[in-house]
């Protein structure tokens, strides 16, 4: 089944669930990927890479969100300013207190209206947290007040470090692509990222558990992926 092409593709679906997971999970650019690829013998082009992730990143992300454990009941909130075609934009992300990301939303504002679209779509996944950090943006306070009416809401200074931190693998994707390009695309792939980054990173605990533990969560990891990767053939 892993060796099986997908109908009206050239590629078995193995090795276009590694192409996919090599984009999302490292901080590699889709010439990156043809390079590696070309060291196995397999000829492709970067924008094959490319339209593989664009296709399928929504794929893979729906399975994984099956699959994820529940986060804990503290949560970080944040945004991020970045650029995508000379255009300014706001990435407003949410996290939990081990830095499991939650959600990620590209809009044009940094308002109370933005703030309530954001907040609308994260707790449409999740149940209402018992605490929520963010930092002194006011737009955060009457949509968290009316919406998690139970909630503790902190926006003391310097106590969002959490959130803040997990902006580093987005400018880190930012530099390797030569700056975002696609409004779409942004959302599409950093929120791919974001998921693959918590099944492979944060769920293994890399500075804390003992490396059978490691290799176990990866191996869990691994399984989600390629449960993912089996349903490419019926997409």
């Amino acid at each position: 089944m892993m060796d099986k092409a997908p109908k009206r593709y050239r590629f078995p679906v193995s090795i276009i669930s590694h192409a996919v997971w090599l984009y999302h999970r490292f901080n590699n650019s889709y010439r990156d990927i043809q390079e590696q690829m070309l060291y196995r013998g397999i000829i492709l082009s970067h924008e094959t890479t490319r339209s593989w992730c664009y296709k399928f990143a929504s794929h893979f992300k729906a399975v994984i969100n099956k699959r994820e454990s529940s986060p804990k009941d503290k949560w970080h909130l944040d945004e991020m300013s970045i650029r995508i075609n000379g255009e300014y934009f706001i990435l407003w992300r949410a996290v939990d207190a081990d830095g499991y990301e939650l959600y990620i939303f590209l809009q044009k504002r940094r308002n109370k209206k933005s703030a309530i679209r954001f907040l609308t779509r994260l707790l449409g996944s999740y149940p209402v947290p018992r605490v929520i950090v963010t930092d002194k943006l006011k737009s955060y306070k009457k949509p968290i007040k009316n919406m998690c009416s139970g909630t503790d809401h902190r926006s003391h200074k310097g106590s969002n470090n959490r959130a803040e931190n997990s902006h580093q693998p987005t400018r880190r994707k930012e530099k390797i692509s030569i700056k975002f390009k696609s409004p779409n695309w942004v959302q599409n792939t950093l929120s791919l990222m974001g998921k693959v980054r918590n099944i492979f990173a944060v769920d293994v605990g890399r500075y804390t558990n003992k490396a059978s533990e490691q290799r176990l969560a990866f191996q869990n990891a691994k399984a989600i992926w390629n449960e993912a990767t089996q349903g490419i053939l019926h997409t």
